[in-house]
C-alpha cells in the first residue's frame, strides 16, 4: 500500500502520516516527491510517499519478545477500533468481527463492498493492513509479551495458498519436464516456507529463494531423478 502526504515542509508532512497510520517515524518508508508549485509570493506544499506494502506481515511477528498475549475484550475492541479507522481513513467501508482469539494469535474477518481494494493485487493491500495491525497490537503490549494479529477477507488466505500450491506444482511439472528451472512470482517469507514445504517431498526438485530484502522470488530447480 502506497500513500501520499503534504505539509508546509517535509517534517509536518511526515508527522501527518505518522498520526494518520499510527506509526513512529523510524517505521516508515519515506520518498520525497519534492515542492509544488505555488503563487508568485507563495510556496506550494512539500509532498511525500509512505511504502508499506513491502513489510513482512503474514507470520513475521517476533516470537522472541516473551510470553504469548492471551487477547481479553478491552485489547480485542482496541484493535478493532484501530483497524475500523484505519480502513475508514483509506476509504474502505467494512465491518470487523473477530473469529479466533488465542494465545499469540487473533483472527479477524473484514467484510466489505470493497473486497478488491481492501485485499489488493495478491493480498498486498491486505498484508499491509495487518502489518499495521500488528504493529499497532505489539505497541499496546511493550516488551515481554507479543501477538500476532492475522486479517483475512472472503477466506482469501486459504484460497491463496491453495493457488500457490498449485502453482508450485505446476511448476515442478515444467522443471521436470523441460529440465530447465522455473522462477515464481515475487512473494513474502510465509508465502515462500509455504512453496519450499510443498516441494520439499518431490523427488528430483530442488528450491531456493532468489532477490534482496523481504519479497523474494523461488527458483524451481530439476536436479534429476532419485536413485
Amino acid at each position: 500500500m502506497i500513500r501520499e502526504f503534504e505539509g508546509a515542509t517535509e517534517e509536518e508532512a511526515i508527522q501527518k502520516a505518522i498520526q494518520e497510520l499510527g506509526l513512529d517515524k523510524e517505521d516508515l518508508e519515506v520518498e520525497f516527491l519534492g515542492r509544488e508549485k505555488g503563487g508568485f509570493f507563495k510556496k506550494g506544499p512539500v509532498k511525500i510517499r509512505i511504502h508499506v506494502d513491502d513489510e513482512p506481515v503474514v507470520d513475521e511477528v517476533p516470537t522472541d519478545r516473551g510470553e504469548a498475549f492471551s487477547p481479553d475484550k478491552d485489547f480485542l475492541e482496541k484493535v478493532t477500533n484501530f483497524l475500523v479507522q484505519l480502513l475508514t481513513r483509506c476509504g474502505i467501508d467494512a465491518r470487523v468481527s473477530n473469529l479466533t482469539a488465542e494465545a499469540g494469535k487473533i483472527v479477524f474477518d473484514v467484510a466489505t463492498n470493497d473486497t478488491n481494494l481492501f485485499i489488493g493485487k495478491k493480498g498486498r493491500n491486505l498484508d499491509a493492513f495487518q502489518f499495521l495491525c500488528n504493529v499497532y497490537a505489539n505497541k499496546l503490549l511493550g516488551d515481554g509479551k507479543y501477538v500476532k494479529i492475522v486479517l483475512d477477507s472472503e477466506n482469501y488466505r486459504s484460497r491463496r495458498e491453495d493457488t500457490l500450491i498449485r502453482l508450485a506444482l505446476k511448476a515442478a511439472q515444467m522443471a521436470r519436464r523441460t529440465r530447465k528451472s522455473q522462477l515464481l512470482e515475487p512473494m513474502n517469507p510465509f508465502e515462500r516456507r509455504l512453496i519450499h514445504t510443498a516441494l520439499s517431498e518431490i523427488e528430483g526438485i530442488h528450491t531456493e529463494s532468489e532477490g534482496e530484502g523481504t519479497i523474494k522470488q523461488i527458483r524451481v530447480i530439476y536436479t534429476g531423478e532419485a536413485k
